[in-house]
């Protein structure tokens, strides 16, 4: 399982990288059609990570992985202090939201090593990561013993969720630019969520599912709370 990390990620050709950074940022803001559409679905993204404060109100510390542009936060109730892992500064500079981070990381290493989160989120972000596992033990190291991981992911790896972004995203991507859409998801989805899932239930004892779908392997969006981090494992495989 542990062989292949960390992934490297492929090389993009001249062409992408010019318009990488422009078409990123639009794609998060959902200011194309496709764009449009695809946030409107992944609205499950975003509401099943925040569901549980939904349910309670408790002032909870939180920690965001992959933060973006911010776009969670309109789901999450403003209560609680709110730390972000984000190593792109470009997708969240001049957001209005800033105003309610209270820490600002570019990487999980940069954390307190005494910190602690009663939840650690992602949203979209697990499939990016090369370094994955020791994210992910990190995840359990900064948990207080109440706290919970609550991570979502596309279905990455699956036929369904294949043919979802070809016939969106895909065709829109290449009438814009020229490109091959199929690239850019090579270069940014280096994780397919079967990989993602079975890191999940080696580092924390107890992990739950929900799909936007009808299984893991038919489905475009799967869920995960995970609770209870198994410590050895955790330390085992974070940097010091």
């Amino acid at each position: 399982m542990f062989d292949q990390f960390p992934k490297t990620r492929p090389k993009l050709s001249k062409d992408l990288e010019q318009i990488y950074y422009t078409h990123h940022k639009s794609n998060r803001q959902g200011d194309t059609t496709a764009s449009s559409i695809s946030q409107r679905m992944e609205s499950w993204l975003h509401k099943q990570v925040a569901r549980d404060l939904l349910v309670d109100h408790d002032d909870r510390a939180t920690l965001e992985i992959g933060a973006g542009t911010l776009n969670q936060l309109k789901y999450e109730p403003a209560s609680g202090s709110y730390d972000i892992v984000e190593p792109c500064q470009q997708l969240y500079l001049g957001s209005p939201s800033l105003q309610r981070i209270r820490n600002i990381y570019s990487d999980m290493s940069e954390i307190p090593a005494d910190r602690k989160y009663q939840r650690i989120t992602s949203v979209a972000t697990f499939e990016h990561i090369c370094n994955l596992p020791e994210v992910i033990a990190l995840c359990g190291l900064h948990l207080t013993p109440d706290g919970i991981v609550r991570i979502s992911i596309p279905s990455e790896g699956t036929l369904l969720w294949k043919l979802g972004w070809k016939l969106t995203t895909g065709i829109e991507f290449r009438l814009k630019y020229g490109l091959n859409y199929s690239e850019l998801m090579k270069y940014e989805h280096v994780n397919t969520a079967a990989e993602i899932e079975e890191l999940l239930r080696y580092f924390f004892k107890i992990v739950d599912c929900r799909v936007f779908g009808l299984t893991t392997s038919i489905s475009f969006y799967q869920f995960y709370a995970c609770r209870i981090p198994i410590i050895e494992r955790c330390n085992l495989f974070s940097r010091g």
